[in-house]
């Protein structure tokens, strides 16, 4: 992202008692070398970033508005999180908490970030250039930062189906379902 392409990126870190510092001082470095971006780091009990701007906390209706406005969100690797996020149209870039960095009690969320990665479903960054380099093409709206919705619902895809059975069976009987339904 640039300063001619100021979009918004949401860094969210949860609501883990243990701070999560590691990504927020990523995302500070990249604020401060993109001064046209709003970076805006939901921090926790993290220390509080310096560039970027930060909440602690965000009511839930603050963060589900945020994400779907934002060019780009990176998050900790919380199942409920990367949902939010996919639901608001993003293929999020995940960075997982570590144990042996005291960010959590367990690898948990590195063993599910690195299964929903490996399935494309997130991008995964464990490390400060990964992490840089993803949201970089993120903003210059790389394919595979966005999700198209429509083709992401699977009830759209259960009734498409279930129109081109129906078609496929009026037609075997001289007609199509919008013939009919004119009749």
């Amino acid at each position: 992202m640039s300063a001619s392409n100021s979009g918004l990126v949401l860094v969210v870190v949860g609501t883990d008692h243990h701070p999560f510092d590691r990504v927020v001082g990523w995302a500070d470095e990249w604020a401060a070398s993109h001064a046209g971006v709003r970076v805006l780091v939901q921090y926790g009990t993290s220390r509080p970033p310096t560039t970027a701007e930060g909440h602690d906390l965000l009511p839930v209706g603050d963060l589900t508005v945020l994400m779907s406005e934002a060019a780009a969100v990176v998050c900790h690797g919380g199942p409920g999180t990367i949902m939010g996020a996919r639901e608001a149209g993003h293929v999020p870039i995940v960075v997982p908490r570590r144990s042996d960095l005291g960010e959590h009690v367990d690898d948990h969320q590195v063993r599910f970030a690195t299964r929903v990665a490996a399935a494309g479903q997130v991008h995964l960054a464990t490390d400060q250039p990964t992490f840089s380099s993803l949201l970089e093409r993120a903003g210059a709206g790389e394919a595979g930062f966005r999700i198209d919705l429509a083709s992401e619902d699977p009830a759209a895809e259960a009734v498409a189906r279930f129109a081109a059975s129906v078609d496929a069976l009026l037609a075997r009987r001289g007609g199509t379902r919008r013939q009919r339904s004119r009749s």
